[in-house]
């Protein structure tokens, strides 16, 4: 394993925006060592004055939808704005293999070779909510590079994909048209979470279509009731292969910022995003206290082929070992 930096070495690197020393700072918070951890969290916090400046997108949608090429497409639209775009590309782990294909930067090769831009793909790990474990240290750190916007790419969408957005801004859903039933691809519960709904691939013979589910996905969201934000998610057509409805994009989300800091949302928004990491990061601790007390440890691998062989209740084990953890301390 390569050494690590030193704690100002990481924090200088990073302020003046050296990419390198930034890709080297979230392996370091990806890191399940405890060293490593300890570090990390020293070099998080000497830079929570830095962070915060940036806009957080999260963008999500069905699988086949082009969410790498819809964000090499918009983030080479905001580089030619004289924007620095970072984009963290979450890409799904084997649960058999604990491996990730991390192809996201070889799909977005024409943004990754530009020095205004950063790219890094993570592993999702056992981590629901379509993020990686770390994304919300990885943002900190690229908002301290002193990059404008954070492009947070999720695995897919379903019903534990909504993760994201309790750590972004603004959150976008690409979706396709010409599949069937337009509005069979609609979940509520992201439906309701979205900011911004993106109809993709609305080029070619697919525009006719795209502009029928446009129509569909416009009554569908008059259906649900208004946000606590009061903010009514647009319907937008977009073609990355045309290069048009990418500015419309860009407009929309330039609009919420302004409507949001004008109302009190965003930073309301962002003081009870970072309550739940606090939430988060207690029950992860929690988790590995727990799994790495020894008592607890020999009472599971004694009882373990108990609850296997259905003789004892697991619900009745778990309530004995936590019973077991807080009886020691």
């Amino acid at each position: 394993m390569k050494k690590r930096l030193e704690l100002q070495e990481y924090r200088s690197g990073i302020l003046s925006g050296n990419r390198v020393i930034l890709s080297q700072a979230i392996t370091l918070v990806e890191s399940s060592l405890e060293t490593d951890q300890a570090l990390a969290s020293e070099l998080i916090q000497s830079l929570m004055a830095a962070t915060g400046k940036s806009i957080r997108v999260g963008i999500t949608g069905v699988p086949g939808v082009g969410k790498s090429t819809f964000i090499q497409a918009f983030g080479r639209l905001l580089l030619d704005q004289g924007k620095k775009v970072a984009v963290l590309a979450v890409d799904p782990s084997s649960q058999l293999t604990k491996g990730s294909i991390l192809g996201d930067k070889t799909r977005m090769e024409n943004l990754a070779s530009d020095k205004r831009a950063f790219i890094r793909p993570s592993p999702t790990g056992t981590i629901l909510g379509g993020v990686s474990g770390h994304t919300r240290e990885a943002m900190l750190l690229c908002e301290a590079a002193g990059f404008d916007l954070i492009l947070v790419e999720t695995v897919g969408v379903g019903q534990s994909e909504t993760a994201v957005k309790n750590m972004v801004d603004f959150f976008l859903l690409l979706m396709l048209a010409g599949a069937g039933d337009e509005l069979q691809g609609i979940k509520k519960g992201i439906m309701e979470m979205a900011d911004g709904l993106v109809i993709h691939k609305a080029d070619g013979d697919n525009l006719e279509s795209a502009k029928k589910a446009k129509s569909a996905y416009q009554n569908a969201l008059h259906l649900f009731p208004l946000s606590e934000n009061s903010w009514s998610p647009p319907v937008i057509l977009a073609s990355s292969v045309a290069g048009t409805g990418l500015e419309e994009v860009w407009n929309m989300i330039n609009e919420f910022e302004s409507k949001m800091k004008a109302s009190g949302f965003w930073e309301n928004n962002r003081a009870k995003q970072r309550l739940d990491w606090l939430d988060d990061q207690v029950r992860v601790l929690l988790g590995l206290a727990f799994l790495g007390n020894p008592d607890v440890k020999n009472e599971l691998t004694l009882q373990r082929p108990k609850v296997q062989s259905g003789e004892l209740n697991p619900g009745t084990l778990a309530k004995r070992l936590i019973q077991l953890l807080f009886s020691k301390n």
